[in-house]
């Protein structure tokens, strides 16, 4: 490396130096917010710190409570992955549909794309305390409103079977975040493409699902790793409203994370379970990653061939 340096011509080390600097600002970003964290966490993983006291190395044996001596793990596993397979689904079509609403050709639209994009850059803790209002079973706006048409709303929030739906539900209400991105694909596909199809007689639903969807099936792919991320991550909604419960159906892996690190001090079995929310999203991107070959279209990579 250093005699290729020196062999490099003053304008091209002084590009590489602009270059290097430029990089500086994230390189150490990354080197203090996420390499140096993840990397302390593994070690702590195999501690037991308390914050009060110095670590004192344990082995594997966070692990082995974890998956063999703690219900509690188990209880936030099951219901972190019912709310990942009841919510993705959700944001994905929903999202996929009000990009096509907004799609449209029609007058004021730009307004309407920014109305739908709003909720999805409110603070997570407002929209939680607004939903907490919005579905209260007494005094809230979608019980009063069920009522006017003779249906009985049900507690939502305060009832364990409706409380993880419930959750769901309300991150619906934020997709537009993910229809910009749709809509960025929409509009990037070929026009006349659609005009060739209806030449051939194709109507609408067979130029969505012969056209729109398989070019749209990178963006489709990248949304489906990001939400599912995202649905992981699931915490601000048990936080602020339901404390993990009732009867922990909302006990969401990050929530129970939070207990063990900010109110039991637990920092070391915390670290652990950290390392396992890693390992399962890593997993989990790996195997939609394998099998986006099989569904997911690239045109570039068709043109190659």
């Amino acid at each position: 490396m250093f005699s290729t340096w020196r062999e490099m011509s003053p304008r091209t080390r002084r590009e590489a130096m602009e270059g290097y600097i430029s990089i500086a600002p994230w390189l150490i970003g990354f080197l203090l917010f996420t390499l140096i964290p993840v990397l302390a966490s593994v070690y702590y993983s195999f501690t037991q710190w308390s914050v009060t006291r110095p670590a004192e190395w344990i082995g594997f044996d966070n692990y082995t409570r974890m998956f063999t001596r703690d219900p509690l793990f188990w209880q936030a596993l099951k219901v972190t992955f019912y709310y990942v397979l009841l919510s993705l689904p959700l944001k994905i079509i929903f999202g996929l549909g009000l990009a096509l609403l907004l799609n449209l050709k029609i007058r004021g639209m730009n307004f309407y794309r920014t109305i739908f994009y709003i909720p999805a850059v409110i603070s997570g803790v407002a929209v939680s305390l607004m939903w907490m209002w919005l579905l209260h079973p007494d005094t809230g706006v979608i019980n009063a409103l069920l009522a006017q048409i003779g249906i009985q709303g049900p507690a939502w929030f305060w009832d364990p079977q409706w409380a993880l739906p419930s959750v769901a539900l309300m991150n619906v209400w934020a997709v537009g975040g993910s229809a910009v991105i749709y809509l960025a694909g929409l509009q990037n596909i070929p026009p006349h493409l659609y005009e060739a199809a209806k030449i051939d007689g194709a109507n609408m639903w067979r130029r969505f699902w012969r056209i729109t969807l398989p070019l749209l099936t990178p963006i489709l792919f990248f949304l489906l790793i990001v939400e599912m991320i995202d649905s992981f991550k699931v915490f601000t909604q048990a936080f602020v409203i339901t404390k993990g419960g009732p009867l922990k159906a909302t006990y969401f892996y990050l929530y129970y994370f939070y207990e063990e690190a900010f109110q039991n001090f637990n920092m070391g079995y915390a670290s652990a379970l950290a390392i396992i929310l890693m390992l399962i999203i890593l997993a989990a991107t790996v195997v939609m990653n394998y099998l986006s070959k099989h569904w997911v279209y690239y045109e570039s990579e068709q043109e190659k061939s």
